[in-house]
């Protein structure tokens, strides 16, 4: 840790200058201000690393200083140590309980005063390690995804351009009889658009700006969901729904709501190693939640009886292109679904359903409300 700056607040200049040279002489950067005004002015043009603050002040005292800096997100934690007069149990608890981290009783003892910053400096430092680290594994993480979606993309491209190729050399092969070129001609098709498909859904992913937002019902949702996995997925499969919310209102966006649904869906196909054409039943079941700080929330349960979640990438399930023979979370399926929902205001996880297979756990808020920005690598 770089050289620690303190800032001490005290109307009383001589309590200010027997703190500043004791800090001083242990190597520790000590500015000066002599009421609460003066305070805030030099958190705002230099925060320092700890605040020795004096409860009993003319005209704003420290608890309201206190109260401030706890108001602003920049200087929330910044760790302030009261200096009170105050012995009473009370008066302590009222310190602490505006946001002081520590309190020292006058008279000012210079040793014990002392003992507790440098306590409260290595919490500073600590601190600033583990966020520094956090940081990192950020990045670390980041980095590990855009390497997963690099190989992914490489890895399908490379297999679709193969095939493009190959029914193009049968093209070629058999130029005289027009019914294998239109078969093979069609074969060319359905790969250039698995490759549009592809460039499409990486596309989703830089979308950070949330979707324009209509009310609409749920049922109707979960409806155009379904079709939309049946007809433009070209998946099929019983599907039980039980919705006792009925078509209740809730701000979203159709496209985009429809879109998680089917992926959601096709996930959920996907995990089952019967035949395709053999049944692969799922369920959705509604239910109405209340969340602090939240209000309501629709949850949205998608359950399947495949092969359920691999414990090797159980945390990893929503990044792009894991996979394994044992578990769901094949491409960017999932990822996007996540995605999508989070820019809605809403989440998504998946669970290991009771008895076998996958549960995949959507909320989606009823009434519009901000949304924390994120990233699909989160």
């Amino acid at each position: 840790m770089a050289t620690p700056n303190i800032l001490v607040v005290d109307d009383q200049p001589i309590n200010v200058q027997l703190l500043k040279r004791k800090l001083e002489r242990e190597g520790i950067r000590v500015t000066a201000a002599y009421n609460g005004m003066e305070a805030l002015r030099s958190v705002a043009a230099e925060k320092p690393d700890l605040i020795l603050l004096d409860v009993m002040m003319p005209d704003m005292d420290g608890i309201e200083v206190c109260q401030r800096l706890q108001a602003s997100e920049e200087t929330r934690s910044i760790p302030v140590i009261f200096i009170t007069a105050r012995t009473s149990k009370e008066g302590k608890l009222e310190g602490l309980g505006v946001g002081a981290v520590d309190y020292i009783t006058k008279p000012i003892d210079l040793d014990e005063t002392l003992a507790r910053v440098q306590t409260q400096l290595r919490f500073v430092s600590i601190n600033r390690e583990m966020v520094d680290l956090q940081r990192r594994l950020v990045e670390a993480r980041r980095a590990a995804t855009i390497g997963a979606v690099t190989q992914g993309i490489a890895h399908n491209l490379n297999n679709l351009l193969g095939v493009v190729i190959g029914y193009l050399d049968l093209v070629k092969a058999y130029y005289d009889k027009p019914e294998q070129v239109k078969k093979n001609a069609q074969h060319v098709e359905d790969a250039v658009q698995r490759i549009v498909s592809i460039i499409k859904q990486l596309s989703s992913l830089v979308i950070k700006i949330r979707p324009p937002l209509s009310q609409a019902g749920l049922q109707s949702l979960l409806d155009g969901g379904i079709q939309r996995f049946k007809v433009e997925y070209r998946k099929d499969a019983p599907i039980t729904v039980t919705n006792p919310l009925g078509d209740l209102l809730i701000d979203s966006n159709i496209e985009s709501f429809e879109e998680v649904m089917a992926k959601v869906m096709i996930n959920a196909w996907e995990s089952y190693d019967s035949p395709p054409d053999a049944p692969r039943p799922i369920w959705i079941t509604t239910s109405l939640l209340e969340k602090p700080n939240e209000g309501k929330m629709v949850q949205i349960i998608v359950e399947d009886q495949g092969r359920g979640l691999d414990p090797e990438i159980r945390d990893h399930v929503f990044e792009p292109f894991i996979s394994s023979k044992n578990t769901v979370g094949v491409g960017m399926g999932l990822t996007i679904a996540r995605h999508a929902l989070r820019n809605l205001g809403g989440e998504a996880n998946v669970l290991d359903r009771p008895g076998g297979g996958t549960q995949i756990i959507l909320t989606h808020p009823v009434e519009k409300r901000v949304r924390k920005s994120t990233n699909f690598h989160e």
